[in-house]
C-alpha cells in the first residue's frame, strides 16, 4: 500500500479508561493488590458455608481451643472429658479405650444405671449418641460405644467457643460491607459538592464551604447518638450517617483540585464553545479528579473499618452475636497473652486488606493521572 493511502487510514485513538486499564495492568504490585483484595472478598462471602460452623454456634466443650490442623478433641483429652460425662451421670467411667471414631468403656454404679442419662453424650460437643453394648449386674455395670465427634478448628475457638475462622469470615463481610457502604455516599456527596463549589466559585464557593466549616463543628459522637436514638442500633443507617460525615473531607480535596483544573485550556474552551456547566463538571472536571480521589477512598475504607470497631466498642455500631474485625481485635487484644490467635489472625486479614488497598490506590493514581498520558 502507498504512502499517500496509508496517510488516509484512520488512527484508532484510546480513550482516558483504555490508557488508565492498560497502565494498571503494567503496575504489578496494583495487581497483585486487587487479587488479594477479591480473594479476601470471595473467602468472606463462601467460606463461612465452607467451615462447618455457623458462626454463632457455642461450643461449650472447645472453649479457647487453640489454633491447629489436628482435629479435636485430642486422644489425650478424652479420658477426662468421659469422666466428666460419667460423673453427671452419677457413675464410674473405666476400662476407656479411644479409637480413631469412637471410644469404648465401661460405666459402673452402686444402683441401677438409668440409660436416659445416657443423652449427656449426645448433648456433649464430642460424643454422639452412646450405644449400649452389654449391660450386667442388673443395669449397674454398661459397656457403651460411644461415637467421636471430630472437629477441625483452624483458627482456634474464642472465649465463648465459637469457631474463629468462621467469624472472621463473617466479621470480614461486616467491616468490607461497612468500609464499602459509607465510603460510596461520602464519595458521590462529597465528588459532586466539591466539584460545584470550586468551579462555580464566588459567593456561592464561599457559602458551600461555609456549610462545610459548621458541620465540621458538629461533634461526631453526638451525632451518631441521635441517629441510634432515633433510628435504633440498626448500624446500617449509623454507617449511612458515617459516610454522611465523611464526605467534608472529599470535598474539601475536590474542590482544590477543581479551582487548578477550571483554570486549564480545555476547559476555557469548552467554556467559550457554550458548553454546560455540568456537561463541564462531567466531562472535563471530574474525570481529572479521579486520580486523587481514587487515593482518598482507599485510605477512606479503612479509616471507617476502624471508625466501626471504636463505635462498636461503645456499643453503637455491630452487636453480639454478629461480629467485625474491629470487634474480633478489641477482644483478642484483651486476651493477647493467654490466647494470642484471637488477635492474630482477625489482623492479619485486616492489615492484608489495608495492606492491598494502599498499594491499588497507588496504582490507580498513577494509572487515572492524565498527565501520564
Amino acid at each position: 500500500m502507498s504512502g499517500p493511502a496509508l496517510a488516509t487510514l484512520p488512527v484508532d485513538g484510546r480513550s482516558l479508561w483504555q490508557d488508565a486499564r492498560i497502565r494498571l495492568l503494567r503496575n504489578r504490585a496494583a495487581v497483585a493488590s486487587l487479587i488479594v483484595l477479591i480473594l479476601i472478598a470471595l473467602a468472606c462471602l463462601i467460606g463461612p458455608a465452607l467451615t462447618g460452623h455457623p458462626y454463632d454456634r457455642v461450643y461449650q466443650d472447645h472453649v479457647r481451643t487453640p489454633a491447629s490442623l489436628e482435629s479435636h478433641p485430642k486422644a489425650e483429652a478424652i479420658p477426662g472429658a468421659v469422666q466428666r460425662i460419667a460423673s453427671r451421670i452419677r457413675a464410674t467411667a473405666s476400662e476407656i479405650a479411644a479409637g480413631r471414631d469412637s471410644v469404648r468403656l465401661t460405666l459402673t454404679a452402686q444402683r441401677p444405671i438409668d440409660q436416659r442419662l445416657l443423652v449427656y453424650f449426645e448433648r456433649s460437643d464430642q460424643f454422639g449418641r452412646a450405644r449400649v453394648a452389654a449391660s450386667e449386674q442388673d443395669g449397674r455395670k454398661l459397656t457403651l460405644e460411644v461415637p467421636i465427634k471430630r472437629l477441625h478448628f483452624w483458627f482456634g475457638t474464642d472465649a465463648n467457643g465459637r469457631d474463629l475462622l468462621t467469624r472472621t469470615l463473617v466479621a470480614g463481610r461486616v467491616s468490607l460491607a461497612i468500609g464499602l457502604l459509607a465510603t460510596s455516599v461520602a464519595l458521590v456527596i462529597g465528588v459532586g459538592y466539591g466539584a460545584a463549589a470550586g468551579y462555580l466559585g464566588g459567593r456561592i464557593d464561599m457559602l458551600m464551604m461555609r456549610i462545610v466549616d459548621v458541620l465540621y463543628s458538629l461533634p461526631f459522637i453526638f451525632f451518631v447518638i441521635l441517629l441510634v436514638v432515633f433510628f435504633g442500633r440498626n448500624f446500617v443507617l449509623v454507617f449511612l450517617a458515617v459516610g454522611a460525615i465523611e464526605w467534608l473531607d472529599m470535598a474539601r480535596i475536590v474542590r482544590g483540585q477543581t479551582l487548578s483544573i477550571k483554570r486549564q485550556e480545555y476547559v476555557l474552551a469548552a467554556e467559550a464553545l457554550g458548553v454546560s456547566t455540568g456537561g463541564i463538571l462531567k466531562r472535563h472536571v471530574i474525570p481529572n479528579l479521579l486520580g486523587p480521589v481514587v487515593v482518598y477512598v482507599t485510605l477512606l475504607v479503612p479509616k471507617i473499618i476502624l471508625l466501626e470497631s471504636f463505635l462498636s466498642f461503645l456499643g453503637l455500631g455491630v452487636q453480639e452475636p454478629m461480629t467485625s474485625w474491629g470487634v474480633l481485635i478489641s477482644d483478642g487484644a484483651r486476651s493477647i497473652e493467654s490466647a494470642s490467635w484471637l488477635l492474630v489472625f482477625p489482623a492479619a486479614f485486616l492489615v492484608t486488606a489495608l495492606f492491598a488497598l494502599n498499594f491499588l490506590g497507588d496504582g490507580l493514581r498513577d494509572a487515572l493521572d492524565p498527565r501520564d498520558r
